[in-house]
């Protein structure tokens, strides 16, 4: 049987200050704060995960705060745009919120579809489109407003039709077709189920504040992951040994034009060490770093999903 993903689990970026960062995606883009932890790899750095109510797979946005980083350049090899889905009917009054909050927007079109494309206060690039749900509230917008989760993401690749091969002929994605400059493939997943990949030349990008690191694909669980493994083995790719990011496992290879792809568990998730109630509001740190906590936390800026 051909292994198919259900589409994005997370994508991860790179900003600069975390209350900033906070302030945004909480105040302005009302998701949630899900989870206040830190980069398992560089503890002194935070890991701050938004998404839907529960922190669903195909909802998450997830970010490393390195205050003082250089700003990175969005080109090929990286995520170009995380695209948001709103529910129908919403744009105007996201034109209109986005405006008050003196956020620069803009009007697109891609497949038919209608966008309003804009960036964060570090530069990253992110888009709204409609979709037809409603399974999502927000603890700052108007529930028949709230984003729903990703719509998908556009990728620059550096080697747009290998990319297009893998997410079709190895992740089962299907081929919808090719509009301009884009060609777009399609999950099965009611969110994140979107992949465009622009087939414009452009520059490398570089790695910084203001660029996204990696975009995450969905595995159904432990034993589906380790299929993924192998699968991705025998097609000639390179994955990592799984790692355990406590709130699901990841591997991690570098496809052919140059992005950094995961495939991620949707289990265990979020409410695994706080109450549905009460996620993001403590640090969490994974066990192996509870002996240095106080050095960690008084390594770090002090933030507050309220604040």
């Amino acid at each position: 049987m051909k292994k198919k993903t259900a589409g994005i689990h997370h994508i991860t970026a790179i900003v600069e200050n975390p209350k900033e960062n906070i302030a945004f995606y909480l105040e302005v883009l009302g998701l949630r704060l899900v989870k206040k932890t830190v980069n398992f790899d560089d503890p002194g750095t935070y890991h701050l995960y938004f998404g839907d109510r529960e922190g669903s797979p195909g909802t998450i946005m997830t970010f490393f705060p390195w205050n003082e980083a250089r700003k990175g350049r969005t080109g090929s090899g990286q995520v170009e745009t995380t695209v948001f889905a709103v529910p129908s009917g919403s744009l105007a009054f996201w034109k209109e919120r986005l405006t008050a909050f003196g956020v620069e927007v803009e009007n697109v079109g891609r497949y038919s579809e209608a966008y309003l494309r804009f960036q964060d206060p570090h530069g990253l690039h992110l888009e709204l489109t409609e979709r037809p749900l409603n399974r999502n509230s927000s603890p700052t917008v108007p529930e028949a407003y709230a984003i729903q989760g990703f719509a998908g993401a556009v990728l620059n690749s550096g080697a747009p039709h290998y990319t297009a091969d893998l997410l079709e002929q190895v992740m089962g994605m299907n081929y919808v077709g090719q509009e301009g400059t884009y060609l777009r493939f399609q999950a099965e997943a009611s969110v994140g189920n979107t992949v465009d990949i622009s087939t414009a030349p452009v520059p490398r990008g570089e790695l910084g504040t203001g660029t996204v690191h990696h975009i995450a694909f969905r595995a159904q669980d432990d034993a589906d992951q380790l299929e993924w493994q192998q699968h991705m083995k025998v097609h000639g790719y390179a994955p990592t040994e799984v790692k355990d990011r406590d709130y699901f496992k990841a591997i991690y290879f570098r496809e052919r034009g140059g992005l950094l792809f995961e495939i991620a568990t949707d289990p265990p998730g979020f409410t695994r060490d706080e109450p549905l109630e009460q996620l993001g509001q403590e640090l969490k740190l994974p066990e192996w770093l509870e002996p240095r906590r106080k050095q960690i936390e008084a390594s770090l800026e002090p933030v507050n999903a309220l604040e």
